[in-house]
């Protein structure tokens, strides 16, 4: 009786009960920002297999909720760029997004495409690659989609990106959840000792100038076993600066080019 009960238990709130990561993660890369968002789809299944079968060490999605409470991949509000339809996502259930085209604005090739949900994204992901899960909501999205996560099993290598509030909301039921800060100040000192402070385990910089105040911030993250993101290097060379300078993942949109670029170059190896 007691092993149908923990069973049971296990099958119902199975972040009761956290997995033994035994994953060998990468510990620098590139980072497919949306998928491989250049030449698909973004926030897509074919997006997201396109990373995959390129061999980036994380893969960073975006993840908004429907009418009816389902956590989907979208960027914007609406999805009127990126589907043939119009609207507010939060106005639309989840029967309605899956009747939208998701592909056909980036390709006729991807015609058909369908916005995909977080748990059918995460499906297709092997381990052996983060997940960037960036919450484009509050904490009750972030909640849920925590929940999705934990009932897929990968919170030994998906974590929440989103704000200090969120991150606290979220951590009083999955306190094991791995949080990249995204609650950035308008002072890059300022935005790392947040992080530290609220003690997150990723932080993801923007567009912040590549010089010795970044290097100096990646050495105090280091220090504390913060792992670093940064949005986003342009080109082969930046990418193999940012990564000197002490970043350890760098969201890219071409990861085909840069990867190509790289092993192009005599300059330097790929990784």
């Amino acid at each position: 009786m007691t092993t149908i009960f923990l069973l049971i238990l296990w099958s119902s709130f199975p972040w009761l009960f956290p997995q033994t990561s035994y994953l060998s993660l990468p510990s620098r890369g590139l980072c497919a920002h949306r998928g491989a968002m250049a030449t698909f789809p973004e926030n897509t299944l074919p997006a997201i297999r396109e990373a995959v079968r390129l061999g980036v060490a994380m893969i960073e999605l975006d993840a908004r909720m429907t009418a009816d409470s389902v956590i989907v991949l979208l960027h914007d509000a609406t999805v009127n760029r990126t589907t043939n339809g119009s609207g507010k996502l939060r106005t639309l259930t989840l029967e309605e997004v899956k009747q939208l085209d998701a592909g056909s604005w980036k390709g006729a090739c991807f015609s058909g495409t369908r916005i995909p949900t977080l748990a059918e994204s995460l499906a297709v992901i092997p381990s052996g690659i983060w997940i960037n899960v960036h919450v484009k909501e509050g904490p009750v999205v972030s909640q849920k989609a925590a929940e999705v996560i934990y009932l897929q099993h990968k919170e030994a290598q998906a974590f929440l990106a989103c704000d200090t509030a969120s991150a606290s909301f979220v951590r009083r039921r999955f306190p094991e959840i791995m949080i990249c800060n995204m609650e950035r100040q308008a002072d890059t000192k300022d935005y790392v000792r947040l992080t530290l402070n609220t003690h997150s385990d990723f932080i993801q910089f923007f567009h912040t100038p590549i010089n010795d105040t970044l290097r100096i911030c990646c050495e105090r993250l280091k220090e504390a076993g913060i792992r670093i993101n940064y949005y986003r290097g342009e080109n082969a060379e930046e990418v193999r600066q940012l990564w000197k300078l002490g970043v350890d993942f760098v969201l890219v949109n071409d990861p085909a080019a840069i990867m190509k670029e790289m092993k192009e170059s005599l300059s330097a190896p790929l990784f």
